[in-house]
């Protein structure tokens, strides 16, 4: 059973955490969110504009363009994450920059350069797939059960 009951607070207590709120900054929450919908705009912009080049330069099918574009965002990531450059732009737009592809790069390169020094394998590998098995777990989990809604929607065949 667990336990319910809030801590009682002594007068300077109570009286610190109403400073302590009065004092806390504003958050500027419909900039926040502007600068969000910029920056993941422009990196969603910006892998259109790969996909299009793979279509038209390269005869690529729009299907087909799909798998050279995410190379080139996840290449991208990564290189802007190395520089310091990606951590720069995440903290400027917070969720923007968090767009699947471009985020999910970031956040493996980004714990593959912290951990570098314990290791290849215990420190780049250990470190960076802790991040990813979690993704992997869920996606499978989730291809899963889209294949069996699948099965039951097509009858069985």
């Amino acid at each position: 059973m667990a336990n319910n009951k809030k801590k009682n607070l002594t007068m300077t207590q109570q009286e610190y955490q109403k400073l302590a709120k009065k004092q806390e900054p504003k958050r500027p929450v419909l900039i926040n969110c502007l600068r969000a919908f910029l920056v993941g705009g422009t990196i969603c912009l910006i892998g259109e504009c790969f996909m299009e080049m793979f279509v038209n330069w390269f005869g690529f099918t729009e299907k087909t363009a799909g798998n050279p574009t995410v190379a080139v965002m996840i290449i991208i990531s990564v290189i802007l994450t190395s520089f310091g450059v990606y951590d720069k732009i995440a903290q400027w737009a917070g969720a923007g920059s968090a767009v699947p592809v471009t985020g999910f790069a970031n956040s493996l390169c980004s714990a593959a350069i912290e951990h570098r020094a314990e290791g290849l394998v215990l420190g780049v590998g250990g470190n960076m797939f802790k991040l990813a098995g979690s993704v992997i777990v869920f996606g499978t989990v989730a291809a899963f059960f889209v294949g069996i809604v699948h099965l039951i929607i097509s009858g069985g065949g």
